[in-house]
């Protein structure tokens, strides 16, 4: 039965509204089928989840035989729907890593994040998504519970405010309605909101 109680909130300072259960899905196209994922999706709506996290590199763990998918099954899914408004679809541009399948190797440059926005867009069969977010730094960092960040500067990393740029002009363009960051640092954290606030 759906659940008329489901706790919501509102995200940040944006006017997004979502459920305190968000649907994560980076298991989709790898350990999971699409009509088992599409039975997840089912099963969370019905039971009044509005939250829906992916990411471009999903399914992990990331192999350039099944990168995007979890977002092409998620699409095949939300295009047959006449609720996407009531849907709140979050993902995810890639950092710097080392996944040349990603567009040779994802940047947080505008170039790539123009790219990947317009690839999540057709992808998850949608013309705007929730909440975009940076998936990992540009900068080396702390990955996978690595304890005591030093921040070392790199001269090759695109700058942060050059990231919050090209992420303002999507939500400015409507293709994105909120941005965010996942899998970053105190610091880093604190730097993007002292440039967005500058």
């Amino acid at each position: 039965d759906k659940d008329a109680s489901m706790k919501r909130r509102q995200l940040g300072r944006t006017d997004v509204t979502v459920t305190e259960i968000c649907l994560g899905t980076m298991t989709w196209g790898e350990q999971n089928t699409l009509t088992e994922a599409h039975a997840q999706l089912d099963r969370a709506v019905e039971r009044g989840v509005n939250f829906i996290d992916t990411a471009e590199l999903y399914p992990v763990p990331p192999s350039g035989k099944t990168a995007t998918r979890t977002e092409e099954y998620i699409g095949k899914w939300l295009g047959g729907r006449r609720d996407r408004d009531q849907i709140v679809i979050a993902t995810k541009v890639a950092g710097r890593a080392g996944m040349p399948w990603l567009r040779g190797g994802p940047r947080l440059s505008a170039e790539h994040i123009n790219c990947a926005v317009d690839d999540s867009l057709r992808r998850l069969q949608t013309d705007y998504i929730d909440l975009y977010q940076v998936h990992w730094p540009e900068r080396p960092t702390n990955f996978f519970g690595k304890l005591g960040y030093d921040h070392q500067p790199d001269s090759s990393a695109i700058p942060i405010e050059t990231t919050l740029d090209a992420l303002a002009k999507l939500v400015d363009a409507g293709k994105v309605r909120a941005i965010g960051i996942s899998n970053e640092t105190p610091w880093g954290l604190h730097e993007y909101l002292r440039l967005a606030d500058q």
